[in-house]
This record gives structure tokens, C-alpha cells and sequence, in this order.
């Protein structure tokens, strides 16, 4: 991997860079204009991992760079702080690291940190090890929890040792509302709050007007859009595989008083298939799908996008809310779906400064009545 070089003066520029590169590849659906939402230049990661480097009595926290003459080989890069992480990661870093140097029992056969924060400053730390652990350990972690004012999982083969909770609260300003999201450590959240934030917002705009009908949406994760977008329509169906982020999501409609959705546990190919009705059994009648009138469908698959099968499943739909993590997968994917759609409105954001990676949000609307 490539470590990010964060230089702020130059931010402006890499997102314009970005921005062209989106409106180039994208130019021949003639979409409208590009929305582009920037992020903060430093400090906007909420989650980082680390492994951490034993140099005789030394420790530091370390990232690879592959070498770029030989991909076989790595290079250690010592990390004293991240510009790329939160505040609140780089405040712990050096105080977690001084903490286990003290610490015989903390350090031993430790080989990764991970850290999960909130905009707040709630901050999770994961420490995971190449050996068991025991009531030694656990005294230590206990007393390192209170001295940082954190919350501290250890993990080793078989072994998850949570000592007070697994999770962070979010909370997340959008609209003129709080919203609050439980994130739960080693499940996917969007580790960009504010451009999360930018997110929701969007997605709530391109989906105002339709309490008459409802919203449909696949790959849901924790509840991400389900809990922003729940008020603009009359029901919401969502649907993710993972059982950690079905459990969350439900925790998540119920922290924020919503009472018109539902998170089933199936695949996005399952979910199709009983929407066809090729699917029966217990959980999709639990859903009694006759029930809905679905006007959009929301779609935030992972990197490799969607199959064919599951795009020609899109169409079906008047309206569809695309949001994607790789440009590449999604203009794959349009191929197929502005066969029978057109962008109404395109939106780039940048998640992932100082990388070529960027998100970007599409709002398409079927061309026939």
C-alpha cells in the first residue's frame, strides 16, 4: 500500500483532480452536473488500524510500503502520529504507546492497534495478539481503559475479550437532526464521518416527496441510510448478510424512534430472487413483500459492484439511488441500468483523500412512464 502524503494547501487541488477525472469518465451517460463534496484535508478518518513494531526494547506503530520495483518486498514506515486519523486517534497514539512500554504484560507478543473513535471523541481501541490471554492481562487492560478514558477489546486466536463494550456511539448532525448510530468494532462503518454526513444528506435530498410509496434497500449495513431516509417514505425494507450489522441496524432504528423499517438478514442475490418469487421459506414470508409498493430501490454494494443479474433486478425500479466505492464497478454498471434510466443527479465524494479512491452517489430515474 501507499501511505497518504496529507499536505493541506494542496487539497483544493488533488480534489480538482478528482473531479475531472469522475466528469471524464462518466461523459458519455451525460449526466448533469457533478455535485462534489469535499472532505476535511487532515484528521477525518474516525477508524485506523496499526501494526505494531518490536525493535528490542522499543515499540512504534507501523505501516508497509510495497516497493514499487518489487511488489515482494515491503519497507517499514514508523508512524509517531497520522494526519490522516482523527484528533482523538492521534491524541492516544503516543499516550498508548508510552502506557505499553511500561507494560510487560500489555506488550507482549502484541502485533496490531486498532482504533475506533466518534466525532465526540468516544474512542475504542482493539489491542489483538499472537498469544492467549489471561487475568494478568485483563488487570492491565482494565487499568490502561481507565487511564486513557477508553474502551479496550483484546483479541487472540479464539479469543475476544471485551472488557466494558464493543461499540462506539456516533452521533451525526444532519438535516437539523442528531442522529445516532452504534458502530460495533471490526464491523464495516464509513470511516469518514463528515463526508457520511455529506452522504445522508444527499441521499435524503434526491428522495424528498415520497411518503406515498416506499423504499427499498440492499447491502444496509448498520442502518447507515435506513435510519436518514426512513421519514421520507411510508415503509422501508432493508436487507444485509451480516448478522453483526443486521443486530446493529435494529439497535440503530430503535436509538433513533424509527417505527416504518425493517432489516432482513439475506443476500442482495436472495433478496432478488424472493422479490421474482423464485425465493420462499420462512424469512422472506416474514417479510410479506405483497405488503409494499416499492417507488426506489437504494443500492451501496462493496467494491466489486453488482452482477448483471442484479442490475437487469435494478431496472425494475422507477427510481434507484446508486451509491458506490469504486467509479470503476459503477460504470460497469451503468451500461445496463441507463439502458433503461437516465442520471437526474451525480454527486462525488471524497471519502478517501490523498488516494485515487473516491465515492459517488447516482440518482436514476426510469426514462418511460
Amino acid at each position: 500500500m501507499s501511505i497518504p502524503v496529507v499536505e493541506p494547501a494542496r487539497y483544493d487541488a488533488q480534489l480538482e483532480a478528482k473531479r475531472e477525472r469522475i466528469v471524464r469518465q462518466f461523459e458519455r451517460f451525460s449526466p448533469p452536473a457533478l455535485e462534489v463534496f469535499p472532505s476535511p484535508p487532515s484528521h477525518y478518518r474516525q477508524r485506523c488500524e496499526f501494526r505494531l513494531w518490536h525493535e528490542g526494547d522499543d515499540l512504534y506503530y507501523a505501516m508497509f510500503e510495497v516497493d514499487p520495483d518489487d511488489p515482494k518486498k515491503k519497507r517499514v514506515i514508523r508512524l509517531d502520529d497520522y494526519p490522516v486519523a482523527s484528533r482523538r486517534i492521534n491524541e492516544l497514539m503516543p499516550r498508548l504507546r508510552e502506557a505499553l512500554l511500561e507494560s510487560d504484560v500489555l506488550r507482549r507478543r502484541l502485533f496490531q492497534v486498532e482504533f475506533l473513535t466518534t466525532l465526540a471523541g468516544e474512542a475504542l481501541v482493539t489491542l489483538i495478539y499472537h498469544r492467549p490471554l489471561d487475568d494478568a492481562w485483563e488487570n492491565e487492560a482494565r487499568r490502561l481503559q481507565k487511564r486513557l478514558d477508553i474502551l479496550v477489546i483484546g483479541r487472540s486466536r479464539k479469543q475476544r475479550l471485551v472488557l466494558e463494550r464493543d461499540h462506539v456511539w456516533e452521533r451525526l448532525e444532519v438535516d437539523d437532526r442528531t442522529l445516532h448510530y452504534q458502530q460495533v468494532e471490526n464491523s464495516f462503518t464509513q470511516p469518514n464521518a463528515e463526508i457520511s454526513r455529506a452522504m445522508l444528506s444527499w441521499a435524503r435530498d434526491v428522495t424528498r416527496g415520497s411518503q406515498a410509496s416506499d423504499l427499498v434497500e440492499l447491502y444496509c449495513g448498520n442502518g447507515n441510510f435506513t435510519i436518514a431516509l426512513a421519514e421520507n417514505f411510508r415503509r422501508v425494507l432493508a436487507t444485509e448478510i451480516s448478522r453483526t450489522s443486521v443486530a446493529s441496524a435494529r439497535e440503530n432504528l430503535t436509538a433513533n424512534d424509527v417505527d416504518n423499517a425493517e432489516v432482513g438478514r439475506m443476500s442482495a442475490e436472495e433478496f432478488a430472487a424472493a422479490l421474482r418469487g423464485d425465493k420462499g421459506g420462512r424469512r422472506v414470508a416474514d417479510m410479506a413483500l405483497e405488503d409494499y409498493d416499492f417507488s426506489t430501490v437504494l443500492v451501496d454494494p462493496p467494491r466489486a459492484g453488482l452482477d448483471e443479474v442484479s442490475c437487469r433486478q435494478l431496472s425494475e425500479y422507477p427510481r434507484i439511488v446508486y451509491i458506490s466505492c469504486n467509479p470503476d464497478t459503477l460504470e460497469r454498471n451503468l451500461e445496463t441500468l441507463c439502458r433503461t434510466h437516465r442520471i437526474n443527479r451525480f454527486a462525488l465524494f471524497d471519502q478517501f483523500p490523498w488516494t485515487h479512491h473516491c465515492e459517488c452517489g447516482v440518482l436514476l430515474e426510469r426514462k418511460f412512464a
